[in-house]
This record gives structure tokens, sequence and C-alpha cells, in this order.
């Protein structure tokens, strides 16, 4: 049990997101990023398995054979993919549980946290491959969608191979790419073709 060691890491960890964040250009996300964490529902349990090089979630695990705070933080956090995990309802999905495609905002969000979460628990020991071997050891067991893995993985390579600031040009390419389509679905659904963001304004002109 560490309260000042929690409150610390945490804290560290949320500034290291956000300055990721603000290099790819998600100012809200990043300073919204993980505010759950001081809830009361997951800011004791952190205090209470605190370990200093990793996540209090997986002592909580190992503990009670379930963590309460990681149940509570996943179903309000939008950058971890567990928060994307729905039935799929489809024919060929038959019912089973899926991972739904991640908004890339939320993808990008994703990648800034694992590269800072990586950065805070590794300290002095860090490299740019870290993040990448950590979604190795997991990835064939993770229930995402094939593009939000294919997506993440790639960031993540390019990251080990090419260093930061390739990785982050990289993700703001995606976002700007996503924005570009967004946009293009937007004015399709605008039966005017108008270029405005579907306000459709010219539709009162032209009656």
């Amino acid at each position: 049990m560490d309260l000042k060691g929690h409150f610390k890491t945490i804290t560290h960890h949320r500034h290291e997101v956000m300055k990721n964040c603000f290099r790819v250009g998600l100012y809200k996300q990043g300073l919204l990023h993980d505010l759950s964490k001081y809830s009361p529902e997951e800011f004791i349990r952190g205090v209470k398995y605190y370990q200093g090089d990793r996540s209090p979630n997986d002592a909580e695990r190992r503990t009670n054979g379930m963590s309460r705070a990681w149940l509570h933080h996943k179903g309000r956090n939008r950058h971890h993919f567990e928060y994307w995990i729905d039935y799929d309802v489809t024919t060929a999905g038959k019912g089973q549980m899926t991972g739904l495609k991640m908004p890339m905002n939320y993808l990008v969000e994703m990648a800034c946290d694992r590269i800072a979460a990586s950065k805070t628990y590794m300290g002095e020991n860090y490299t740019d491959s870290h993040p990448l071997e950590y979604f190795n050891r997991g990835k064939d067991h993770y229930m995402m969608h094939p593009k939000t893995k294919k997506y993440l993985e790639k960031i993540l390579t390019i990251l080990a191979e090419e260093g930061e600031e390739q990785a982050f040009r990289y993700m703001r390419y995606l976002l700007r790419k996503d924005r570009e389509v967004l946009r293009e679905k937007a004015r399709e659904k605008c039966s005017c073709k108008c270029t405005c963001k579907c306000s459709c304004k010219c539709k009162e002109q032209s009656k």
C-alpha cells in the first residue's frame, strides 16, 4: 500500500500520455486521459495493490482472481480495445463476442498510452522496442479487430525500427487521412453535395 507512490505513478503516466497526444493533435483526449484513475473505485485499489514497476491491476487479479479497478476503468476509457468488445450479431458471428474496429483517434491514443506506460514502468531501461515487445507477448489472445491490430502493430513497429519521430509522424498521417474520410462521408450524406458539414443551408436557399 503506497498512496504517494501510486499518485505519483499515475500522474506521471498521465502527463506522458498527454505529451504524446499533444504531439499528434489530440488535445482534448490528452487532457481527459485516464481521469477515472482518480475516482474512488480505481484510486483506492491502486493504492492498495501498488507495485511501482507494473500495474496494480495485475496484483489485484493475482490476489482476488479479478481486478475491479480494471473492470471500472475499461468501461469508461475508449482508448482501450477492451472497451470495444461486443457481441457479433451477424450471421457469420453467430452471437459470439468480437473486437469492434476502433475509431482512429482512440486507436492513436491507445498507442500513445502504450508508449507512455512502457516509459513509466521501464524507467531508464526503456527503449523504443519495449512497446512492440509487450504487444507481441499478448497479441495472439487479444480480442481485437484485425484492422485495429494491424494499425497498432505498424505504429509500434515503426517506433521500434525507425524511432519515435517517425512513429508520431505516421500517427499524424493516420489521423489526417481519417479526417479526410469522415469529411467525404459527411459530404456523401448531404444530398446537395455541398462542402459544409451537412448543415445544408444551401437547400434552404434553393427553395
